[in-house]
């Protein structure tokens, strides 16, 4: 009985240590990479002011935008969720679009559509024409140029605005001129 007792408090204490050293290196790591991130906080606050100004969107809970260009390497508060809400919003303002075109389109050639403009390299390169790579957190010795970095900042964008507005319409309407290129298209 006695031995029962023991290996019971044994892994209850072996289950504690575990969530806390699973908890720790995750608070730590992120203030150290915080601290030591490529733009200061007001750099990063302004950085996020001119690309609001630069999609034609302010947000009203500015905090989705951090997210949104937050790269998940940075920190447990990053743009996954938000980059694939945004996935969703722009193959569905592409499927609309050409639907309105050509109601009788082939599936395939819908599909088609919508992955020319969803794929890494050309969301990356949307991406990039806004400046994103300029923005985006990403650990010291990360790439914010990388593709698939700047591609979920940008698919990340669509997704905040969608969260901030409470519809993905709002969103694609943002993402239709971006991709248009009604916004200004200087770099940062």
């Amino acid at each position: 009985m006695k031995s029962l007792r023991h290996f019971q408090l044994f892994i209850i204490f072996s289950l504690a240590s575990i969530a806390i050293s699973f908890s720790l290196p995750f608070q730590v790591t992120d203030q150290l990479q915080y601290e030591n991130s490529q733009l200061t906080s007001s750099e990063f606050s302004t950085s996020l002011e001119t690309l609001q100004k630069r999609i034609g969107y302010e947000f009203k809970n500015i905090n989705l935008l951090r997210r949104a260009m937050t790269h998940a390497s940075y920190s447990g508060e990053n743009n996954k969720a938000l980059s694939d809400l945004g996935l969703d919003v722009i193959k569905t303002s592409i499927a609309l679009n050409c639907l309105k075109k050509d109601i009788d389109i082939s599936v395939r050639d819908l599909n088609r559509q919508i992955t020319k403009v969803t794929e890494v390299n050309t969301c990356a390169i949307e991406g990039t024409r806004l400046g994103l790579q300029n923005i985006i957190r990403v650990p010291v010795k990360g790439n914010s140029s990388a593709p698939p970095v700047v591609c979920g900042g940008f698919r990340g964008l669509f997704g905040a605005i969608a969260v901030d507005t409470g519809k993905a319409d709002d969103a694609g309407n943002v993402f239709w001129n971006v991709h248009r290129g009604i916004s200004s298209t200087f770099a940062f």
